[in-house]
């Protein structure tokens, strides 16, 4: 426990279904006299299915049993509705668990949703010493940090302005200037970062890092792998209120993609959604030649068979393959020579070979368009279909001369230097 920030002992969580919550006694008691009378509830929401069992339950968190030590960056993912939410709320102590128990270490911050911690009818200032003083801080100390929250926070014009006439991307910036700047020994920070433009995010991205360097805790959930990439040393999954995974940044990556079960060897294109369509042809079928398991070794091609269809004349077809990572950050591109002349309603199978010359081991997603070339070398996309398969290289140190650290080295392998 000596260098354990947090343990989450076999923690449950269990919530009644249907009974209270409406956010007020008026609409409780609605719901409750609704009930009553046998009539549906006026403030479900759409589509919610309609709880009438008196003791129905649900299993919000199942025996999440995790150690988080000191210094760690954590990225919390998982579908909507795994339940991570629910855990930085325990974390947090807005709530209790219905079963297990968790053990912390000092003081934690944090931004779970929008102005979290606030009182409305008090300034931005007030709110700053009311959120220290919880944080167990004394007065001389926020003062002393005041100056940074208010520089970080972008709204000086504002400080003195009670909160309520805030918008909601201002209570952003002060809620995380206010988490990150009263030196928590945890900070944690939900998806309320969104709500914030993309250079604040990244200022916002930068501090946690500098948070997080200094040997202090980060617990940050986002849906956004890049951001997960950027910040985290690890990543935990959930999944119906259970770890899943648990371990490196990549490969929790991985799994929350779902990148296993999309590893297919032959796909059906033709009634996929397209985002850019010329009209004039269009990808039918994709099959993966030379492979059973949709890994290949550093250096070798990547091969298929691509059927297509035209749906008018088209002189100089050509295709395009950009290789992208499972989030979607384009690494590396190539054009193929121009291998067909079809007319209206000619159907083809093209045989293509890539090759993956100075790309490193990892996982990668391959998007495909069918292009036509003018004579000045111009090209006008035809047809273009993004993560049409997904490949993986594998790692081979002694070609390397180690095991490839992504993170730190990127996805292109050079080729050897030469010094003299």
């Amino acid at each position: 426990m000596s260098n354990t920030a947090i343990w989450i002992d076999h923690v449950s969580k269990e919530y009644r279904l249907g009974m209270i919550g409406g956010g007020t006694l008026t609409r409780d008691l609605q719901s409750w006299w609704a009930r009553k009378r046998g009539k549906e509830d006026p403030n479900r929401k759409l589509n919610a299915p309609d709880v009438k069992e008196k003791n129905a339950r649900f299993l919000a968190l199942s025996d999440i049993d995790l150690k988080i030590n000191q210094g760690d960056s954590l990225g919390l993912i998982g579908h909507n509705g795994a339940g991570k939410s629910t855990l930085l709320k325990l974390i947090a102590r807005i709530t209790a668990p219905t079963s297990g128990t968790i053990y912390e270490k000092g003081r934690i911050a944090s931004m779970l949703e929008v102005g979290t911690g606030f009182h409305p009818e008090l300034t931005g200032r007030e709110n700053v010493y009311l959120n220290g003083a919880i944080l167990g801080m004394s007065r001389s100390e926020i003062s002393k940090k005041m100056d940074e929250i208010v520089d970080f926070s972008e709204i000086e014009t504002f400080i003195d302005t009670p909160v309520k006439r805030y918008s909601s991307g201002m209570y952003v910036k002060l809620a995380f200037a206010v988490a990150a700047h009263l030196e928590p020994d945890v900070l944690i920070c939900d998806e309320v970062l969104a709500v914030g433009d993309v250079r604040f995010q990244q200022k916002c991205l930068g501090k946690m890092s500098e948070v997080a360097s200094g040997g202090r805790t980060v617990i940050y959930v986002s849906h956004n792998m890049r951001t997960i990439e950027q910040l985290c040393n690890r990543t935990v999954c959930l999944s119906h209120g259970k770890v899943v995974f648990d371990g490196a940044v990549d490969k929790g990556i991985e799994y929350y993609m779902g990148d296993r079960e999309a590893k297919k060897l032959e796909f059906e294109l033709e009634s996929l959604p397209r985002r850019r369509v010329g009209g004039a042809v269009k990808m039918t079928r994709l099959r993966l030649t030379g492979t059973t398991s949709c890994q290949y070794a550093m250096g070798e091609p990547v091969t298929f068979d691509l059927e297509w269809k035209a749906e008018r004349n088209i002189s100089d077809l050509c295709a395009r393959m950009i290789v992208n990572t499972p989030t979607g950050q384009p690494v590396a591109m190539a054009n193929s020579n121009i291998f067909a002349n079809p007319k209206a309603g000619d159907s083809g199978l093209s045989h293509c070979s890539q090759p993956l010359d100075g790309l490193a081991p990892g996982e990668y997603q391959a998007k495909l368009l069918l292009m036509q070339r003018d004579g000045s070398g111009r090209f006008t996309v035809l047809d273009g279909l993004d993560d049409v398969f997904r490949f993986e290289i594998i790692d081979s140190p002694e070609a390397t001369g180690g095991v490839w650290q992504t993170r730190l080295w990127g996805n292109t392998y050079l080729s050897a230097m030469t010094v003299r």
